[in-house]
């Protein structure tokens, strides 16, 4: 299950290694589409990736600070930096190539 981002734990959750963030909100249609197929990653990419979400009503600052302008929205973090942005609903086999290929990229 996703570790659910806020404020205080943040910097401590994205500080090691990959992690993908997941910024959604409960009233967000593609939002909702998208949560079993971020379970499945979590799955598939577990030991590789750690997974996080963050309630953009809920942590509007951290959605501000990383420019989220719509959702949902994931943000890749390495070592507790942004490296990439990835807007808009994504199928499973796009997003399991693309975390395959930043897996291999960061061994």
């Amino acid at each position: 299950m996703a570790v659910e981002i806020t404020a205080e734990n943040f910097a401590a959750e994205t500080a090691n290694g990959l992690t993908l963030v997941d910024f959604w909100a409960d009233w967000c249609g593609p939002c909702h589409m998208f949560e079993p197929v971020f379970e499945e990653l979590e799955e598939d990419f577990d030991g590789q990736v750690s997974f996080a979400s963050l309630d953009v009503e809920d942590q509007q600052d951290l959605a501000v600070q990383f420019n989220v302008m719509s959702i949902p929205t994931l943000i890749l973090f390495k070592d507790g930096v942004a490296r990439e942005k990835i807007t808009g609903y994504k199928s499973k086999a796009a997003l399991s190539q693309y975390l395959a290929k930043k897996v291999a990229e960061n061994k």
